[in-house]
């Protein structure tokens, strides 16, 4: 770009022109301002010229031509320095004129960042930048130091209407009324002189102006008079484009001036000014540089005079800088190098310019006029730049003039504003953006003003450079924010607010937002512009992440905003408090009715296979309203139905993100109900509804919380620092039609209303009913088909504990209540888990707890009839049961805590409408509740078979107190079934009182024995009482349990399930049942606690029980060779398949002991005598059989052998016993142990067939059986 024709080619070609100093007579004013223009103004729009095209000749006689040529015009009395004050005063008024201008914008939405990247300069830039720039340059005009504001020509007017006009030329230059700088020596007072004689056509004869012309071209010379005649429309309606806008502040552009000029006026007037430019400002000034040029070259140019200026200048070097006035006069050399200087720049002559600047910059360097020094660089500067030469020495001597006035102080401190503002346009020129900025921000100084607008035009540097530097343009535009707010420009403020909103909105820069958001709201609110305040407040109101201060702020003058609008303010889906949509849950009641919240918070997959069963119509791949399909209108099949006169409950979840407590008040929903239109062919309960009803009632203009179709209610809440409420909401529908739910609306504070809408994209469905077929849309959800009023049961549990332990059993009621005159019937219950719950019969309610679970006389009259129970756990109720008029009735559940935790227990009834006109035929009333169970009795079994005996067991039981703080007393035991009898070994009294305190533990030791039989058709689990089934704990009492009446019989049975370990059961096990009581308390009666042990297995690996049987003492004359002894073995078969038996005997047995040892009485005896047993055998009492033994020697007699007919075939059949003869033939004296006998048994074939995986044989080992034969006296 030609430098020319950049931002500070022009702003040079404005400010760095030649100076017309002018005077006039009153009466020359008043002829203007018949124009309403000042005379000044009048010419104003003449002396800029863009194509002049005057011949030129430098000092060294080069020829060009001068293109671009502009004065500058001003009164005497105006050629001066700038008042500081006053100056100061224009400046804020052009800032406050330009906030005015931009009112339109004022309330607009701030520019996306991708439209402000792609802005240009000219359309983003405010238009009153240079504006203001340029008069921010013009408060240093006129200074002592530079020469481009000397007058080059006094231009003096005297009007024709003026007595002896000749005589007022005179006077005007009077040295009195001329400028201090020119009578100071400061400037040159010898300046060229033009005369105008102004005629005003109207008011005097042209010939008498003709006149007056002529005795001045005699008196001042030909050349230099002129007459210019204007106001020569006489009706003043004149109409011009308007030249004079850019002159005149207090007219705006295309506003039509009340003008005397006429057309001849203008070009005139053109003509005059171009004149004075081309043939005598031109030439003056070109003959000036030409003796200018011819004196510096004699004085200062070449070796010599550069030696003696140096010398001369010796010793100046420690002089300081005189304050008191200027250090040189206009008549000095160096005010005329200045002013040849200038003058070579005004008129374009660069090379000539930047020449003399280079000689002034080391004289005033040398005398320490730092002032004038820095204004030399400053021009070097600006010349390099116009020339495009050597940027690095121009921004060097932009650098040092800028640094040199900040270093004389207050009075360099505006020229260098002027400096930098120069130097800046330079550098935004070459596209350095990011240097001009850093510049922007030396100037800002210590006026706020003046120092806002320059970190405005820095942010903009930073927009502008390359890449964009968006956060620094943002923050620094931030910066001049606040300093207008300082200033009271409160509209710039807000306008560089919302260009950094542009930037940081959309950012994780949370704070620097909240701070642009808040100035902003409050500065719209004190300009009463209320609507944008409140929509910027809006969004710094969830400001979780700022101090509670600062919270606390924020919120308090958002509601003085509020009020100041004067009106309730209501804001669409306002912040404050947070509204989880998502979280919007939605409960109301088809055929499904709730007894509690807790029943309705329950999944409904657990509810729907409760009921399965029991509604005959429901299966899992359809859902209720498939069924009611030909009743309910075509429009209305996919609909969400309810009852009139029924809440639906909306759940949504309040959340105070802030730090500091609010207050919510009157939260309500939105609703709209259209009414039903009844057609001829609908059914009586809905009619096909005409979407299209106008009968619309809603809550959306106001707050109304009853209206005649539906009910709202209303709720407050305190929401405390950062806490989160569930809000539970209720509408309740009072005639037929169709209801929705549209929103919700709240008061904030009780001053700002905010709304909120279910839009169909922010709910999440989460309403308490089954499956639909096909999903719907989540604003369909919450559109309901409101029907006709039905009855409904309500449920009550009596008696039900919050705490139990573990095997409590008790009796609990469940109370049921219809309110409606129309009755309902057919009524069925269904409980789970049935672990726990059990239905009772009618008249548990009035028999006496426990008194009803003790033993009868006859074990069978104990045994209740179960045929009002049916299967699947469904207990329909009697067939004459109806429930209408609210009156209640009441039915027994018996509770058993069959597990220590907090257990969830369920409950549903079943029951169809009395009128059958009804849409919904049937309803569900669901029953949930919860109890927390505690660890009781521990009690678990030890079981080990008795070696000596067949088909009974050890049973070791131990129980242990796991409660806390409960002493129970240990009841009854009892086994399960009729094959089992069970005893104390022991029934002594073992705990020293009758109750087991907490913690404390004990073991009884039992007797256990097998009484089935293969004629026993019983399966395992039969509870058919047995009569030995039962052992009394507890001593002194005889009172026992009957374990198979209800509910124990029903409670254990589901144990047995619960417990079972695998599917197929077999007879080897037996089930325990434990009954203890309570320790009373006072006023408390004493609990049955049961404890079911189930499927304990007493299998072992053979299916053979044997055992020997014979004498144990026997005497024999061993005269003879050997004594024979008949013995029987007993063998019983306990499993249900034929088994082969073979035994044998072996011969290699041990003799435990025998007469023939060392301590023989005499020595004529022989044998074996000695009946010791602690020589030569240990036994290992843990496995029968197993035994460690001195071995006999080689050469030794065995003592006995088994005879040939104890070793044995034969066939057992199942759950049979068989007894077969054994013999052994003695041959001495001694303890025999019979045990190495063994018996190999094997299954038959065909029961290995039917189950492959059990052991088809084996061996088994004797029991020890000790025999002493003795010596016959």
């Amino acid at each position: 770009m030609d430098p020319a024709n950049s931002t500070l080619g022009r702003m040079l070609l404005d400010e760095i022109t030649p100076v017309v100093m002018v005077l006039r007579t009153p009466l020359v004013e008043e002829s203007s301002q018949k124009n309403q223009l000042s005379f000044i103004q009048m010419l104003s729009p003449f002396c800029n010229f863009n194509n002049i095209d005057v011949p030129v000749r430098t000092a060294s006689d080069q020829p060009y031509r001068l293109k671009k040529f502009k004065l500058r015009l001003f009164y005497a009395s105006d050629i001066r320095q700038p008042n500081i004050e006053v100056a100061k005063e224009r400046l804020n008024q052009v800032i406050t004129d330009a906030g005015e201008k931009d009112l339109s914008n004022l309330c607009s939405e701030p520019l996306q960042i991708e439209s402000v990247l792609n802005s240009s300069q000219n359309e983003f830039l405010p238009s009153w930048f240079q504006y203001f720039n340029k008069e921010l340059v013009r408060t240093v005009s006129f200074s002592e130091h530079e020469a481009f504001d000397h007058p080059v020509t006094c231009l003096l007017a005297v009007s024709s209407r003026d007595e002896d006009p000749i005589n007022k030329f005179v006077d005007l230059f009077n040295i009195n009324q001329l400028p201090s700088l020119l009578n100071d020596g400061s400037m040159d007072p010898k300046m060229l002189k033009h005369f105008v004689l102004v005629h005003d056509g109207v008011e005097v004869p042209l010939e008498r102006a003709t006149k007056t012309l002529a005795e001045m071209r005699s008196t001042f010379g030909a050349n230099c008079c002129h007459l210019l005649c204007i106001n020569s429309s006489k009706d003043g309606s004149e109409e011009h484009e308007n030249l004079w806008s850019a002159y005149k502040t207090d007219i705006s552009h295309g506003q039509q001036l009340r003008c005397f000029l006429s057309s001849d006026d203008l070009d005139e007037l053109k003509k005059f000014i171009q004149d004075l430019s081309s043939k005598h400002i031109i030439p003056h000034m070109e003959q000036k540089i030409r003796l200018l040029n011819q004196q510096v070259s004699a004085t200062r140019k070449g070796f010599r005079n550069q030696i003696k200026n140096l010398w001369w200048r010796k010793g100046k070097e420690d002089a300081p800088e005189n304050p008191a006035g200027p250090t040189y006069t206009s008549s000095s050399i160096e005010s005329q190098i200045r002013v040849l200087g200038d003058y070579a720049f005004m008129l374009h002559d660069y090379e000539l310019a930047l020449s003399n600047y280079r000689l002034l910059s080391t004289d005033y360097k040398l005398d320490k006029a730092w002032k004038h020094y820095a204004g030399v660089q400053e021009m070097m500067g600006l010349t390099y730049f116009i020339l495009d030469q050597s940027r690095k020495d121009g921004e060097y001597c932009m650098e040092n003039a800028f640094t040199t006035y900040l270093k004389i102080g207050s009075s360099g401190q505006r020229n260098a504003t002027r400096c930098g503002l120069w130097w800046a346009e330079m550098l935004k020129s070459r596209d350095q953006y990011k240097e001009a900025a850093s510049v922007y921000f030396r100037i800002s100084g210590e006026e706020l003003l003046h120092s806002a607008v320059m970190l405005e035009q820095a942010s903009y540097c930073y927009l502008f450079s390359t890449p964009p530097m968006l956060r620094k343009y943002g923050f620094h535009l931030v910066l001049s924010g606040d300093l207008y707010k300082k200033c009271d420009q409160i509209k710039h403020a807000i306008r560089t607010y919302k260009g950094a909103l542009s930037v940081f909105k959309g950012t994780t820069w949370r704070h620097i937002r909240d701070h642009v958001h808040f100035h902003i709201g409050k500065w719209y609110g004190f300009l009463g512009i209320f609507d944008v305040a409140i929509k910027n407040m809006l969004e710094v109101l969830v400001c979780g992440h700022q101090s509670k201060t600062t919270q606390e702020l924020f919120l308090k003058d958002f509601l003085q905003i509020i009020q100041q609008t004067g009106k309730t303010y209501d804001v669409p889906k306002l912040q404050l408090p947070v509204i989880n949509i998502p979280s919007v849950k939605v409960v109301y009641e088809d055929h499904r009715t709730y007894a509690s919240q807790a029943a309705i918070h329950v999944k409904e997959s657990l509810w729907r296979s409760l009921e399965e069963d029991m509604i005959p119509t429901l299966s899992s791949k359809s859902n209720w309203l498939e069924l009611q399909s030909k009743m309910l209108p075509k429009k209305f099949k996919e609909s969400n139905i309810c009852v009139a006169g029924e809440a639906i409950g909306i759940t949504i979840e309040f959340k105070n993100p802030l730090q500091i407590p609010i207050s919510i008040t009157g939260v309500t929903l939105i609703c709209e109900h259209s009414p039903a239109i009844s057609e001829p062919n609908a059914s009586n309960s809905i009619g096909e509804q005409n979407g299209e009803t106008s009968n619309k009632s809603a809550t959306s203009g106001n707050f109304a919380s009853d209206t005649s179709s539906f009910t709202l209610s209303e709720a407050d809440v305190a929401l405390g620092e950062g806490e989160t409420v569930l809000v539970q909401l209720t509408v309740t529908p009072r005639a037929e039609g169709t209801l929705k739910i549209v929103g919700i609306r709240w008061k904030l504070s009780g001053s700002l209303g905010g709304f909120c809408t279910f839009d169909s994209d922010l709910v999440r469905k989460k309403v308490v009913k089954g499956n639909r077929k096909s999903k719907r849309s989540t604003f369909d959800n919450l559109k309901f088909l409101v029907i006709k009023s039905l009855p409904k049961l309500e449920g009550f549990i009596h008696h039900l504990p919050e705490t139990v332990y573990v095997g409590d059993l008790r009796c609990i009621s469940l109370e049921l209540k219809n309110p409606s005159k129309i009755p309902v019937k057919k009524l069925k219950m269904k409980v789970n888990p049935p672990r726990f719950l059990q239905i009772g019969h009618k008249e548990d309610l009035e028999v006496q707890f426990p008194a009803c679970l003790e033993r009868k006389s006859s074990r069978q009259s104990s045994l209740r009839s179960k045929t009002d129970k049916v299967s699947d756990g469904i207990f329909p109720f009697p067939e004459d049961t109806s429930i209408a008029d609210g009156t209640p009735i009441s039915w027994p559940l018996w509770l058993r805590a069959a597990a220590p935790g907090k257990i969830s227990l369920y409950l549903s009834v079943y029951y169809e409408m009395g009128d059958i006109s009804s849409v919904m035929t049937y309803r569900t009333l669901r029953v949930h509740f919860n109890i927390e169970v505690l660890p009781s009795l521990d009690v678990s079994f030890q079981i080990s078979p008795r070696p000596s005996r067949l088909r009974e067991f050890l049973v070791r039981m131990d129980v242990v107190n796991r409660s806390s703080s409960k002493g129970f007393q240990v009841h009854q035991l009892s086994s399960v079934g009729n094959e089992w009898e069970i005893s104390l070994l022991e029934p002594t009294k073992i705990l020293p009182s009758d109750f087991l305190l907490a913690g404390q533990a004990i073991s009884w030791f039992l007797n256990l024995k097998n009484c089935r039989s293969v004629t026993d058709q019983d399966s395992a689990s039969s509870l058919c009482p047995s009569e030995k089934a039962d052992v009394n704990l507890l001593s002194g009492s005889e009172m026992l349990f009957d374990l198979y009446s209800s509910p124990l019989s029903e409670f254990h049975h589901y144990e047995r399930v619960h417990q079972r370990i695998s599917d197929q059961e077999h007879e080897d096990a037996v089930d325990f049942i434990l009954v203890s009581r309570s320790q009373s308390e006072e006023n408390e009666r004493a609990n049955v606690f049961s404890h079911h042990i189930c499927h304990r297995s007493v299998r072992t690996s053979s299916p053979i029980w044997w055992i020997i049987d014979g004498p144990r003492t026997v005497k024999h004359d061993f005269k003879e060779p050997f004594y024979a002894i008949t013995l029987k073995m007993i063998v019983h078969n306990s499993s249900d398949d034929v088994v082969s038996i073979r035994c044998n005997p072996s011969d290699s047995a041990v003799n435990i002991s025998s007469s023939g040892n060392t301590s023989a009485a005499s020595g004529n005896e022989v044998g074996w005598h000695d009946l010791s047993l602690s020589n030569d055998i240990k036994v290992t009492p843990d496995t029968p059989g197993t035994r460690v033994v001195k071995p006999m020697s080689s050469d030794t007699v065995p003592p006995f052998i088994w005879s040939a007919s104890s070793s044995t075939h034969f066939t057992l059949e199942p759950l049979s016993s068989r007894e077969t003869p054994m013999e052994i033939c003695v041959f001495s004296p001694g303890t025999f142990d019979l045990s190495n006998c063994s018996l190999h048994w094997s299954l038959s074939s065909q029961s290995n067939q039917r189950d492959e995986s059990r052991t088809s044989s084996g061996t088994c080992q004797g029991h020890p059986f000790y025999i002493t034969v003795l010596q016959q006296d």
